[in-house]
């Protein structure tokens, strides 16, 4: 029986055309046509004042750290339930993320926990919009704003997800993006910062540039470009923004056949979940999320392995997802937890992802659905 897998990217002879245009121009380095294109189309897609193409979504959340001037002394509230990469960009700085736990039914961090964990040296809020669902918005800027303390949102999972209209990754000072070939559109590696601030876009341009202020000079503002600031090489290729611009082109397209599985998985899953006691991922009234995984949180630690084995013996692979960060070697030594994050550790040992990717046929749904509603919990 053929593999499903959990994800992979969907390409098209646009995707290998594109490649092909820059490997024959001899012009692979970054900022070039393609580069310019793609960042054209972020821009206008999403309504951010400006985007940087960046060699990967932590690259871009290493920039905003430098950007924000996070340093020793400094402390940076973070989810728990996250990748590394969201808060290896504060630690690199010397600053301390301090981790706090997730809202139960998002898995997004939570705002009460948030208001907990302030103090005098709360310089940024770092939040995750965990499966392209957006955060409590509302509740974050209303508790961060009047204090002047600047929202990053990590919008991995996130393009094309909006919230009450406006799209992720908009609504703080700056936000960044996934190209990473496990997201809805991919290049291999590579991501974006989306920079919502305009007195931030200069200084981000330089910092991407090696600390050069080259991206002048390109334009014609000055005659020659020198050091002016930090900064490291965070530049995407050119071949990379090529791969990048097709799936953009075609993202539309990649969307349906995606919200195609999640969908099934949503309705035909339903009776299966209520009696077996697992909780279904449910995105928040007014967010509109963009198909990027299905989740569901199993009701005992051995239902996550029991599950997944179950499903691999059928040849589908499904997957748990992240470890808690407050319960790791690294966030012990790096970061600090006001108080344990329990539904972090839940989810962590609980929950299950479901392959989910636009080469889905109907037919490979249907052998999920069928594979997942044969398992029998453990409770």
């Amino acid at each position: 029986m053929e593999l499903i897998r959990l994800s992979q990217p969907q390409t098209s002879a646009l995707e290998r055309a594109y490649v092909d245009r820059v490997l024959t121009s001899m012009v692979w380095h970054g900022d070039g046509e393609f580069t310019e294109r793609a960042t054209d189309w972020l821009v206008r897609r999403t309504g951010t004042h400006g985007a940087l193409l960046t060699s990967s979504c932590t690259h871009a959340l290493e920039l905003s750290a430098l950007l924000l001037e996070l340093g020793p002394g400094d402390e940076v509230i973070c989810p728990s339930f996250t990748f590394p990469s969201t808060v290896t960009a504060v630690a690199l700085r010397g600053a301390t993320p301090v981790l706090v736990d997730v809202d139960p039914h998002t898995l997004n961090i939570d705002v009460e926990q948030v208001a907990g964990a302030l103090t005098d040296r709360t310089r940024a809020v770092f939040a995750v919009h965990y499966g392209g669902v957006a955060v409590d918005i509302d509740g974050l800027l209303d508790l961060l704003e009047p204090r002047g303390i600047p929202l990053v949102e990590d919008n991995a999972h996130g393009i094309g997800a909006l919230w009450k209209g406006q799209h992720l990754g908009t609504f703080g000072a700056l936000g960044t993006q996934s190209w990473h070939d496990t997201k809805n559109i991919a290049c291999g590696e590579g991501g974006a910062l989306l920079v919502n601030d305009p007195a931030l876009m200069q200084r981000a341009e330089v910092i991407r540039e090696k600390g050069t202020n080259r991206r002048q000079f390109l334009r014609g503002e000055i005659d020659k470009y020198t050091w002016t600031d930090h900064g490291s090489s965070y530049l995407l290729s050119e071949i990379s923004a090529a791969l990048l611009l097709a799936q953009m082109e075609r993202f539309d397209e990649i969307q349906d056949a995606r919200h195609r599985v999640w969908d099934a998985y949503d309705v035909r899953l339903l009776e299966w979940a209520e009696n077996a006691g697992v909780e279904r991922m449910n995105p928040t009234l007014g967010s509109e999320h963009p198909a990027h995984l299905y989740w569901m949180m199993m009701p005992t630690d051995d239902d996550q392995a029991g599950l997944i084995r179950h499903l691999r013996e059928r040849d589908i692979v499904a997957a748990f997802h992240y470890q808690a960060l407050d319960e790791s070697v690294a966030g012990r030594r790096l970061a600090y937890a006001p108080r344990p994050c329990e539904v972090s550790l839940r989810a962590s040992r609980r929950l299950v992802r479901l392959p989910l990717h636009a080469d889905l046929t109907r037919a490979d749904v249907d052998r999920i659905i069928a594979a997942v509603t044969s398992y029998r919990t453990v409770s």
